[in-house]
């Protein structure tokens, strides 16, 4: 090999090194353009929001592909969902934590996490009593339904914890 070739080889290794960590960052469950979202948000607040999205996205793919099973991986698919479900679920909780520890203004988000949450818990448990198929995603069901009850635990225990707002002073 020549002087010219060794030289490429080695700024191609490093730039692999470099972005190797960056590309094995995202999520399993988010797509690249969801994770970009995420990256590209300017706040906290719109983290949560959009992780908040995306777990609605997921249970509505849910119920979609219960009304209408997929002919191979019908089982797979909707465990998967509901696993992405959770993991959304609890990205944006962890964000809440972190907002916290950060002394940022997320009120914005915590308030979003204990309404969703809410409705995510009530079509949650509509699906634990009145599901179809039940017996494929039981145990995932599960998981959601107390991560989605931690979340919303967190969230409302997180307004407590939130920064004080900013007093305005009258002149």
């Amino acid at each position: 090999m020549n002087l010219r070739t060794c030289v490429r080889l080695s700024a191609l290794l490093l730039t692999l090194c470099v972005f190797a960590p960056l590309v094995c960052a995202q999520k399993d469950y988010l797509s690249a353009v969801e994770a970009d979202k995420v990256r590209d948000a300017e706040n906290t607040n719109d983290r949560i929001r959009l992780f908040l999205s995306f777990a609605e996205d997921r249970l509505k793919k849910f119920h979609y592909e219960l009304e209408h099973p997929s002919s191979n991986k019908h089982p797979e698919m909707l465990n998967a969902l509901m696993n992405a479900y959770v993991g959304c679920v609890d990205d944006a909780a962890d964000l809440i934590q972190l907002g916290i520890e950060k002394q940022e203004n997320i009120r914005k988000g915590i308030d979003l996490m204990v309404s969703r949450s809410k409705e995510f818990l009530e079509e949650l448990t509509k699906l634990s009593t009145q599901g179809t198929e039940l017996d494929i995603y039981k145990d995932n069901l599960d998981d959601a339904i107390e991560g989605t009850r931690d979340a919303m635990n967190d969230a409302e225990k997180a307004k407590k914890n939130v920064a004080p707002p900013p007093v305005r002073r009258k002149k």
